[in-house]
């Protein structure tokens, strides 16, 4: 059973911490964020991959990059001091992996696409940036690999679209609700879109990518159905970098997945029942048929005979109140005397 098909039957909710970029393109900070992400709790660490002449023009490369968190003069420098090579991404696989740590990656490209596929990660995410490459899409569905897809910056047409074009090679990947706005106002979140989802696509698992402040939004996610969630996670939100501050520092992150956690547990069935805990309750303050006065042998029953409160030991459910309407005492009784089946004919 690959991850997608273990997710859509699992109970858990698969939580992503996204690194990114956060790393600052410094291999032991990577490592520290990856070491924290275990100590949160979390499911896979994600980064990712770019090949920057497959994913950008030469133009765009060189455009001026000047600014507070700006890593080089042009964007392209900017872009290179951040991305790792593959040799550091085989050391950051291999430090996951010895840590019991999932790891994977976006493709930002078809190149790098082929390397994740080629190290052998167990899904492969595609970013709200290529969700219309339909090159690289087709490509990734072609593959067969498990995929992760995120859906901000659409519509859902073209949702449905991508939908359609995936399933033609087969069905293990997910959609990820989306907005890519850093951060995202609450406004715009749209939660209401993951149950939408859910409905129009009921056999691929239905996730949330957040990019909101904080960890409510996103543990409504997972109240609302999200099966897989994906946060970014830095050390610091004051460190240097765009990311940083639609991000959760450890101790966010963390709270976030207990939450998760125990929302997972209070979600349980739809199954509207008493629950063990609530007998403790029910025998102090659960109410039971009694008389209301005092009453004779051979009397039949009247509706000011009876009252319904707490008691002492306890008489009849006070839903049996009008079936013993009508019915014989076989003994006198007493006022706040329970009733019981014993005494009535």
């Amino acid at each position: 059973m690959n991850i997608l098909s273990q997710i859509k039957a699992s109970k858990k909710t698969f939580i992503i911490a996204e690194i990114g970029q956060n790393h600052q393109g410094d291999i032991n900070i990577a490592k520290q964020l990856i070491k924290v992400a275990k100590e949160c709790g979390v499911d896979c660490v994600k980064f990712q991959k770019t090949c920057l002449t497959e994913k950008f023009t030469q133009s765009a490369l060189d455009i001026i990059y000047e600014g507070p968190n700006s890593w080089g003069g042009t964007y392209g420098s900017h872009k290179e001091h951040l991305e790792f090579s593959e040799e550091e991404f085989l050391q950051l696989q291999t430090y996951s992996k010895d840590l019991g740590m999932m790891f994977t990656a976006s493709a930002m490209d078809s190149q790098s696409f082929e390397f994740l596929k080629n190290i052998d990660v167990p899904f492969i995410k595609i970013g709200s940036g290529d969700f219309n490459n339909l090159l690289l899409m087709t490509k990734a569905a072609q593959s067969g690999i498990p995929l992760i897809i995120s859906t901000g910056m659409a519509d859902v047409n073209l949702v449905n679209t991508i939908y359609q074009l995936v399933s033609r090679y087969h069905k293990n990947f997910a959609l990820l609700h989306c907005i890519s706005a850093y951060p995202t106002p609450c406004k715009d979140v749209n939660l209401k879109v993951i149950p939408e989802f859910q409905a129009l696509f009921p056999d691929v698992p239905i996730g949330y990518s957040g990019h909101e402040l904080g960890i409510y939004v996103t543990v409504t996610a997972v109240a609302l159905g999200a099966k897989i969630i994906e946060r970014h996670i830095t050390l610091d939100k004051n460190m240097k970098g765009t990311d940083h501050k639609c991000s959760l520092e450890p101790n966010e992150f963390k709270t976030m997945v207990a939450i998760i956690r125990d929302v997972e547990v209070a979600l349980g069935q739809p199954l509207k029942q008493i629950q063990p805990s609530e007998i403790p309750c029910f025998k102090k303050l659960g109410k039971s048929l009694v008389y209301a006065k005092d009453l004779v042998l051979g009397h039949k029953l009247r509706n000011n005979d009876i009252k319904i409160k707490v008691s002492v030991p306890k008489g009849l459910d006070p839903l049996e109140c009008h079936n013993i309407l009508g019915k014989v005492l076989k003994c006198s009784v007493r006022k706040d005397d329970p009733v019981n089946s014993e005494q009535i004919i």
